[in-house]
């Protein structure tokens, strides 16, 4: 009996080991060597098929397509009789977190690896073909109690984007100086996606396609190890586990504690091999949008790896000290830390399990409820945030008593319909870190912005209530009455609140369709419409039985609450041929782009543009720009950047005379430099208030922690706002700005200053006392008109990642609203 289960045993082994061997490694099967050129994205996909038709160890999924239509992608790896019974597997595991109920005990490790979030950190995809192949071959062991899924690249466009360009400049064989043209990409460079996002950026506020299609597979899966692939500058090594300070306090004892054994885990292969490396700095774990924060807040211990390389290293690169820095290196070593992951967590799987059912156990935070009133649209878009995050909520009346977001004080106060997102769920901590008015910081050294909370990013009012808020109201989309869309109407009125109100005149104008709005406040049919309502009159429009059906499908389509006038004499203000309601002509809009252009502003744009707005735009590239150019539009925008080289005196006079003739340029953040102290352009920087400290030698090791003092990190300040502007139509008299920088400006010199610091303390997140003191009493957003035209600055960036939703109405006022009836052509 024993001979025959050896001759069995023995068979078994020689088959698995003919079996390994007949699976071709990538080398072989895209006929080079890894690290001897980039492979592109659909000959990675291919290799990652071609294991799946000649392994039983690996299921590969799609979960969606980029813009550019390639194929998002993952991979789960493990033992063929897991994989078998993956969605057991999968069950078990989610049970642990509150989340259905299990079958049986989960007893295996769940491993997701990240690879290439950025598009020119492009080594770590090449790793992951490295790294599959040597799981189903030599390391098969690890996976009888492991599950390990991976992404070999979550930013495709931008990866082929870096590779294409590379391919076509490299020389044969490389070039390791670093001023050789394979070192220096050009503008946007292959780090965002197709819109110029930055991925890593993403998760939390899920803007983008890939984020939103990933999304949907991560949170079906929550695993207990999540690791986001990256590289740094050529003369970093390599980061690793445990991160650095500050740590959002929802993170725990063990997940701090692990990401030490991990860490330790990795050097042991690294000082093993003579390989440098560095734990604890800079990459901290605070802000929730992160590839390693948004993991951790669900569970997970999320860490980044950085090997040095980036953009600049190609397939080699001489960097400072003289290292000749290759892609096989770069590769090599994040095929190390992967494998060395996978090994630890297998040999952890009970306390993996234990601890991860722990991290949902039930949470006695301060704020146990988050109650929010407001706008209907705003609501509604909060609560798509919350489904793509599986956040559960519902909606309330009746009294509620905590903390005031608005006033930043406790209040009580009676709610109708409210929005409740509570902490007693599954996903209670990301509750928390969304939500909560200010996150507590350890440490102001930080990688990102320090403020992020949802009420204020969507300007909802809300209270933080310390007791449960319990949901006990149902709310419905209202479906508006035929009768209430008549055809025969003097006017329609559309409300002015959102960007879907900004989306539906978007398609009225590019419909032909003459849209006018009411710069007072009227009152019409025993309503009352406040300033910016959209006004459609039969009277400007020849055909209307035409206008009239396009007007209704329209709003039917975009959802707008339409009001139909039966004349034009309203009951009380101004009637609808009064010169209080303007006309919004048809913008014609440039967008700078390219060398100088910051590129995740203008991305910002671009997307806004194009997927919220759906409106034309033109992106001129900064190298083909002339300020002469501008006569086919009426419209600049001038994303954040640094335009110095762009706007010499003769480029400014030429625009300052288009401007003059009814041009309008939309200036914002960095863009704002090209103009201050420009005559006649209205924008002075503010002098900085004189230190009347002592001045101490500061020691180097301190210099910059002293520096800190200077810096705003992305803090949420409360601003004034003058609500008779156009520039503010929808808004309320205050409004709540994500600060990103200290830059300081006066008031609008004989111009008008829209909305304005007056006070200096942010209500959320880090400010530097130098820096607080120089923001008192400036400027946010203003206009200053030259002539017929128009400059609008913009201090801050609305637009800044695509979720602060309550800023994009600013934007499209400046597109719609400001000064929109005069340029000549």
């Amino acid at each position: 009996m024993r001979r025959h289960f050896f001759t069995l045993l023995s068979f078994f082994f020689f088959a698995t080991t003919i079996f390994a061997q007949n699976i071709q490694s990538p080398d072989e099967f895209l006929g080079y060597e890894l690290g001897t050129r980039f492979t592109n994205h659909h000959r990675v996909m291919d290799y990652y098929e071609y294991l799946v038709n000649n392994t039983d160890m690996v299921h590969l999924e799609e979960y969606g397509r980029t813009n550019e239509h390639r194929l998002l992608q993952v991979a789960f790896v493990s033992a063929p009789e897991n994989l078998e019974n993956l969605d057991r597997i999968r069950k078990n595991h989610l049970a642990n977190a509150g989340l259905g109920t299990a079958e049986s005990s989960a007893n295996k490790a769940i491993v997701w690896l990240s690879y290439n979030v950025h598009g020119n950190e492009s080594s770590s995809t090449e790793a992951s073909m490295k790294t599959i192949y040597e799981l189903v071959t030599s390391k098969k062991a690890w996976l009888q109690n492991t599950v390990v899924i991976i992404d070999p690249c979550i930013n495709p466009d931008g990866r082929d984007r870096y590779v294409n360009w590379y391919n076509q400049v490299a020389s044969v064989p490389f070039n390791s100086h670093q001023k050789a043209t394979e070192h220096n990409e050009p503008w946007p460079g292959g780090r965002p996606n197709h819109y110029l996002f930055d991925l890593n950026r993403d998760w939390a506020w899920a803007t983008q396609i890939e984020t939103r299609r990933r999304l949907m597979v991560y949170n079906q899966w929550l695993p207990h190890i999540h690791v986001d692939f990256h590289e740094q500058g050529i003369n970093e090594p390599y980061y690793f586990a445990p991160a650095a300070e500050p740590f959002h306090e929802v993170i725990t004892d063990w997940q701090r504690d692990f990401q030490t054994q991990i860490g330790k885990n990795h050097a042991g292969y690294f000082d093993k091999e003579g390989w440098l490396y560095f734990t604890r700095e800079r990459f901290d774990l605070f802000y929730p949008s992160y590839g390693d924060t948004y993991p951790t807040f669900n569970g997970a211990i999320g860490m980044t790896y950085e090997q040095a390389g980036h953009g600049r290293a190609g397939l080699g690169i001489t960097n400072d000290e003289g290292d000749l820095l290759t892609l096989k290196d770069r590769i090599l070593h994040h095929h190390t830390t992967g494998l060395s992951t996978v090994e630890i967590s297998s040999k952890n799987v009970a306390k993996l399990n234990e601890e991860f059912k722990k991290y949902f156990a039930k949470k006695d935070f301060e704020y146990k409820s988050y109650v929010l009133e407001g706008n209907q649209d705003r609501i509604l878009k909060l609560t798509e945030l919350l489904d793509r995050h599986e956040i559960r909520y519902g909606f309330s009346n009746g009294t509620v008593k905590g903390f005031d977001y608005e006033t930043s004080s406790q209040k009580s106060k009676n709610v109708t319909d409210a929005l409740v997102v509570s902490t007693n769920q599954p996903k209670a901590n990301m509750v928390k870190v969304l939500f909560e008015p200010n996150a507590k910081l350890s440490d102001s050294l930080t990688y990102d912005i320090t403020a992020w909370s949802l009420p204020y990013a969507y300007g909802l009012k809300t209270t933080a209530s310390k007791t449960i808020v319990s949901p006990n109201a149902t709310i419905t989309i209202e479906e508006l009455p035929d009768e209430l869309y008549k055809a025969n109407a003097s006017a329609y009125v559309a409300p002015w609140n959102t960007i879907k109100d900004a989306a539906f005149l978007s398609q009225l104008l590019q419909k032909g369709i003459r849209v006018r709005f009411s710069e007072k406040t009227f009152v019409s049919n025993g309503t009352t419409f406040e300033k910016g309502s959209l006004i459609i009159t039969k009277s400007d429009h020849k055909n209307t039985e035409a206008y009239a059906k396009t007007v209704i499908d329209l709003a039917s389509e975009h959802k707008i609450a339409l009001t139909s006038l039966s004349s034009n004499f309203s009951d009380n203000g101004v009637d609808m041929g009064s010169p209080d309601i303007k006309e919004i002509k048809m913008p014609k809009v440039a967008v700078m782009s390219g060398k100088g252009t910051q590129s995740l502003g203008f991305g910002e744009l671009w997307y806004f543009f194009e997927q919220e707005l759906k409106f034309p735009v033109t992106n001129v590239n900064s190298e083909n720009f002339s300020a002469n150019t501008l006569h086919s539009f009426n419209i600049l925008i001038l994303p954040d950047g640094n335009y110095g080289k762009i706007f010499n005196a003769k480029q400014l006079k030429t625009l300052k005379n288009w401007i003059s003739r009814g041009g309008k340029v939309i200036a914002m953040k960095g863009a704002l430099r090209t103009f201050e102290g420009k005559e006649g352009f209205g924008l002075k920087k503010k002098e900085q208030e004189k230190d009347d400290e002592k001045k101490d030698i500061i020691a180097y090791a301190k210099g910059e922690r002293q520096n800190i003092s200077n810096y705003i990190t992305g803090a949420i300040f409360k601003t004034k706002v003058d609500t008779t502007h156009p520039l503010a139509f929808g808004y309320d008299d205050s409004y709540f700005t994500l600060k990103l920088g200290s830059a300081a400006y006066d008031y609008i010199k004989d111009g008008y200053t829209v909305s304005y610091l007056e006070e200096n303390t942010p209500v959320s997140g880090f400010a530097g006392y130098k820096a607080k003191k120089n923001i008192k009493n400036t400027l946010v957003f203003g206009e200053k008109r030259i002539g017929k035209g128009s400059m609008i600055y913009m201090v801050d960036n609305p637009m800044f990642r695509a979720f602060w939703e309550n800023g994009k109405l600013f934007f499209a006022n400046a597109i719609f609203m400001v000064n929109n009836n005069s340029f000549e052509l």
